[in-house]
């Protein structure tokens, strides 16, 4: 394994003179390749991996695993996502992979004997953990488009954990808010044995050891081999219901993304089990038929017309989404030009605010064929790849698969625990959302490609839980109907509505536009003030045919390219 170690070591320092590098600068531009993640160490080994001839799949799964290293409160091998990508001379590919519920879990497992939900049950703890998927998610992606040794791709990840990586200030505020209930759950871990302080360097040499594994034996360790025996002996010594058989029988499903039509742009999405894609498409076409580009920027109308079609689109995701492999999701009709220009007439013009309680879901007749983080990937060979992948809340359920040094996914949580219950983002799910053996739960990640006459125009994808739609959304409106760089798009401030609970949510910038709030007040919402929305990775292609990044100044994100 030295020898891996060095391997890996060296691509991370054979390009350091020949890509460029950016945190959230005003504008970063690359002619040939970029990478952009939420690290720095991450973002540079996806550059590294395309100087060194991969491709973007290559460059992915390398930075899937060193965010697992060096973003421990989204990044994982503990938990799951979806990627939507489009090859070089392909159709555009989507990939699932989302946790499953366990086979021994079941819709009242959350509830006590008078049907009532266990307070932190399904967020906290072992009982909150679903069977993961990155693992088997990258191995898939590589055995189908990677082109380098799948250990080679490993190794830079290997490399972090082994000699470390430096925490900055938000890494220490976050790891503070949590390292209670990691010391309470797992005992003195990496993560507590020391009081951190920004410059630190954070080793994890039982986290190396498991990737050494896997780099070796690819999924067949920690679905089969010995990570899979640590996860089942973590388990079941707290009473988790996830067992050899949930880990054997999981798979990463292929799955046909989603199309749709934006003022001429063709954009590329997640279909079900992510709610992301069906949201996306639905308010964009009802944007699109109240004429948004007619609207000032961030106006009044303008965050008006916004969060009544968001509202809409909430209120279909709480009774229709689920899992497609379970359940009949009307995903055709959900997006017909019928069924949206009915919802549309039926709600009127945007000029006033409807109380979310006089919005209901659509009505279906017949059915037709939270912490998280995103990177996107260009080449310069025409492959992009856009990622979302999470373990749910920040530091997932906490609980750290000991000997293995990883953190297990709370996933459990994004399930209908309870018909007409929220999750811990607010979100109310229905049936089709429900808790059953083998199904993955319903996600909000909306990893997205826009195309424009052919050619890739933007990559873009966000974590934020309920608010990965709507900040997605904004990056497209920002670029494509007002003409924002992709930096400039990222620096905006968000606002988010969910139709539930009925609050439009501002980040705290907004509070500079004293006026825009009182107004928006008088036109009938309830304000609420929150902290910063999503952290955007992004990518746009340029009139002159550059690659620009969007790297969130929200958080550590960076751009890496050349």
């Amino acid at each position: 394994m030295i020898l891996y170690f060095s391997l890996g070591y060296i691509l991370l320092s054979s390009c350091k003179s020949k890509n460029t590098f950016s945190h959230h600068a005003d504008s970063y531009y690359a002619h040939e390749y970029m990478a952009v993640s939420a690290r720095e160490e991450a973002s540079k080994t996806g550059a590294a991996i395309l100087e060194k001839g991969g491709n973007a799949f290559d460059a992915a799964v390398a930075m899937h695993f060193v965010l697992a290293v060096t973003y421990p409160q989204a990044g994982n091998i503990g938990g799951g996502g979806f990627m939507v990508a489009q090859p070089a001379s392909e159709e555009p590919v989507a990939l699932d992979f989302r946790e499953q519920a366990p086979a021994k879990a079941h819709e009242k497992v959350y509830l006590d004997e008078a049907g009532n939900v266990i307070p932190g049950m399904s967020i906290l703890g072992h009982k909150a953990s679903g069977v993961p998927g990155s693992v088997m998610g990258m191995f898939e992606i590589h055995r189908r488009y990677g082109t380098m040794p799948w250990s080679d791709l490993i190794q830079p990840a290997i490399h972090f954990a082994l000699h470390g990586f430096v925490l900055t200030e938000k890494d220490v505020t976050e790891l503070q808010e949590v390292i209670e209930e990691l010391d309470s759950i797992n005992g003195p871990n990496i993560f507590t044995y020391k009081k951190w302080k920004a410059g630190d360097t954070l080793k994890q040499p039982e986290l190396a050891e498991t990737l050494k594994r896997i780099a070796l034996f690819g999924p067949d360790d920690f679905y089969r081999g010995e990570t899979a025996r640590l996860i089942i002996e973590e388990m079941k010594k707290h009473d988790n219901w996830i067992d050899s058989i949930d880990l054997t029988n999981y798979k990463a499903v292929w799955r046909k993304p989603l199309k749709g039509n934006f003022y001429g742009y063709e954009i590329i999405t997640m279909p079900p089990p992510s709610s992301g894609g069906i949201a996306l498409l639905q308010i964009l076409f009802m944007l699109e038929q109240w004429k948004i580009h007619t609207l000032p920027f961030q106006s009044l109308r303008y965050i008006v017309t916004v969060a009544e079609a968001e509202k809409l689109a909430y209120a279909d995701r709480s009774k229709y989404l689920g899992d497609p492999d379970f359940i009949r999701v009307p995903t055709d009709s959900l997006l017909s030009k019928n069924y949206l220009n009915q919802r549309i007439q039926d709600y009127g013009t945007p000029t006033k605010v409807t109380p979310a309680s006089s919005i209901q879901p659509g009505k279906i007749f017949g059915f037709e064929s939270e912490e998280t983080t995103h990177f996107s990937v260009v080449d310069n060979k025409g492959n992009a790849v856009s990622i979302t992948t999470t373990i749910n809340s920040a530091y997932g359920s906490r609980v750290i698969v000991k000997s293995a040094g990883f953190i297990m996914n709370n996933e459990m949580d994004d399930f209908a625990v309870k018909p007409g219950v929220k999750n811990q983002f607010g979100l109310i799910g229905g049936k089709a959302n429900a808790i059953n053996p083998g199904k993955r739960m319903v996600s909000s990640m909306t990893p997205t490609i826009v195309k424009e006459n052919g050619k890739i125009k933007m990559i873009v994808g966000s974590p934020g839980g309920a608010t990965i739609i709507t900040t997605v959304l904004q990056q497209l409106l920002n670029v494509l109907i007002f003409k924002q760089g992709m930096q400039q798009s990222c620096n905006h401030p968000r606002f988010h509505h969910q139709w539930i609970p009925d609050f439009l949510y501002l980040e705290e910038s907004w509070k500079e536009k004293q006026n825009l709030l009182d107004s928006l007040g008088i036109a009938g919402y309830t304000i609420k003030i929150r902290p910063p929305i999503g952290r955007v990775s992004a990518i746009l292609r340029t009139h002159d045919n550059r690659w620009e990044a969007g790297a969130d100044r929200r958080g550590d994100n960076a751009a890496a390219g050349r």
